[in-house]
C-alpha cells in the first residue's frame, strides 16, 4: 500500500506536463498572430511569398525604364536602347539648369534626350529635381534666394543633426507659383511627347526649429497644390508625385494623415503615385508608401523605383557620410540576385504599372539584364 505523498506524485506530474502544453500552445498562437497585434511588423513576411522567384522575368503589362539620375550622357550606347523589355529612360532635371534666370527657360537638354531616344523607340520619363541630398548642391534657381520667396531653400538634416542637402521651400506660396510656371512651360513644350513626368519624393528632412515658416500640415497641402498644378500642365504623358515618407508623423503609430492624404488626393485628381527605394524588408518602407499601395484601389498609375542600393538591401542613405560604405563590397561579393523578387513583389504585391530600375554597376548588368534576358528588337 502506497503512503499518501506517492499517491500525489502522478497527478503533480501530470499538472507539470499540462502546463507545459498550455504554456507551448500560447507561445504558438502569441508568435502567429504577433503581426496582427503589432500592426507596424504586419508586412515583415510579405516578401517571402516571393523568394523563390526566379528568372527570366516573364512579359508583364509593367514598364520598365532604367533610372538615371542626372548622368544623362550614359543613356549613350546604354543596352535599354536595343533591348525589347525596356520603354525608356528615366532622368532627373534640376529645376537651377531649366530656368537660369527667372522666365527664361532652357530645356534644350530635356529635347535632346527625348530625340536621342526616340530614334531607338524609346520614351523620356522626366524626373524634376527640386530637392538635392547634397549639401553642396542646391539644385534651385539662384534668383529663389531672395526675400520674396523666403530665401527660397532650406537645408535638409539627417537624423544625427548633420545637414544632407536642400530642398525648395514648396511651402512657400511665392516659390510654389514659380514652380507651376515651370511645369506649366515644360507641359506646352513636352506633353505627349514624353512618356511621363513626376515630382521628386515627399520625404524632407525638416523641423519647425529649424525653419519657423514651416509646418508638417501646411507641408502637406503644398505638395497637393503642386500636384495640381502638374496635372494641370500635363494632360496626356502620364503625371506621377513619388510619396514616401511625410514630416510629421512615423505610420503606422503616429498617424496624422498626410501621406494618406497624398494617396487619396493623387487618385482624385488623376495624378500618379510612386516612391523611391524598393524596400521589401524594412519596416520604414512597408508602413509608408509600400502599405499606400497594397492597401488601396487606384485608378491612376502606380510606380516604384529600384534605387541605389537596393539590389543588395540597403539605400543611398545607409551610404551618405558617416556611414561604412564598405559593406558593399562586401555584399556585393557574395550577394544573392533579388532582381525577381523585387520585380514578383511589385507586380503583385503592389500592382505598380511602372517600375524604374537604377543604372547602378555592376548590378544593373549583372542582375537586371541577367533576368530581363538578352531580347533585342
Amino acid at each position: 500500500m502506497q503512503n499518501a505523498e506517492e499517491n500525489q506524485m502522478p497527478l503533480t506530474r501530470l499538472g507539470a506536463t499540462r502546463l507545459f502544453i498550455c504554456l507551448l500552445v500560447l507561445l504558438i498562437v502569441s508568435s502567429g498572430t504577433a503581426q496582427e497585434l503589432n500592426p507596424s511588423v504586419r508586412y515583415a513576411d510579405a516578401y517571402k511569398k516571393y523568394f523563390d522567384a526566379e528568372c527570366p522575368i516573364e512579359a508583364s503589362e509593367i514598364k520598365h525604364f532604367v533610372y538615371f539620375a542626372r548622368d544623362r550622357e550614359a543613356i549613350h550606347d546604354h543596352p535599354l536602347l536595343k533591348h525589347e523589355r525596356f520603354s525608356g529612360a528615366q532622368i532627373m532635371y534640376p529645376w537651377s539648369l531649366l530656368e537660369p534666370s527667372q522666365d527664361e527657360y532652357d530645356f534644350s537638354i530635356i529635347q535632346e534626350d527625348c530625340d536621342y531616344l526616340k530614334k531607338f523607340g524609346k520614351k523620356l520619363f522626366v524626373q524634376l529635381q527640386d530637392a538635392t541630398f547634397n549639401p553642396a548642391f542646391r539644385g534651385v534657381p539662384e534668383y529663389l534666394a531672395t526675400e520674396e520667396f523666403g530665401g527660397g531653400v532650406t537645408p535638409q538634416y539627417a537624423d544625427n543633426g548633420a545637414q544632407e542637402g536642400w530642398t525648395a521651400k514648396r511651402w512657400n506660396k511665392n516659390v510654389r507659383v514659380r514652380f507651376a510656371l515651370l511645369l506649366k512651360a515644360l507641359g506646352e513644350t513636352f506633353d505627349a511627347k514624353i512618356e511621363g513626368i513626376n515630382l521628386q519624393e515627399t520625404a524632407v528632412g525638416l523641423s519647425k526649429e529649424k525653419d519657423p515658416t514651416y509646418s508638417p500640415a501646411v507641408y502637406a497641402e503644398s505638395i497637393k497644390a503642386n500636384m495640381q498644378s502638374l496635372k494641370a500642365a500635363f494632360n496626356v504623358s502620364t503625371t506621377m508625385q513619388y510619396a514616401n515618407f511625410m514630416p510629421g508623423e512615423w505610420l503606422p503609430w503616429e498617424d496624422e494623415g498626410y501621406l494618406k492624404s497624398i494617396y487619396e488626393y493623387g487618385n482624385k485628381i488623376g495624378v500618379g503615385l510612386g516612391a523611391p527605394d524598393l524596400m521589401v524588408k524594412r519596416k520604414g518602407q512597408l508602413n509608408h508608401a509600400l502599405a499606400m499601395m497594397h492597401e488601396n484601389e487606384f485608378d491612376v498609375p502606380l510606380g516604384v523605383a529600384v534605387q541605389d542600393g537596393n539590389y543588395i538591401g540597403l539605400t543611398g542613405a545607409d551610404f551618405l557620410p558617416g556611414t561604412n560604405p564598405e559593406v558593399s563590397l562586401e555584399v556585393k561579393e557574395n550577394r544573392k540576385n533579388i532582381v525577381p523578387l523585387l520585380h514578383a513583389f511589385a507586380k503583385d504585391f503592389l500592382k505598380v504599372q511602372y517600375m524604374f530600375w537604377v543604372n547602378q554597376e555592376p548590378y544593373f548588368e549583372e542582375d537586371v539584364l541577367s533576368c530581363f534576358g538578352d531580347r533585342h528588337d
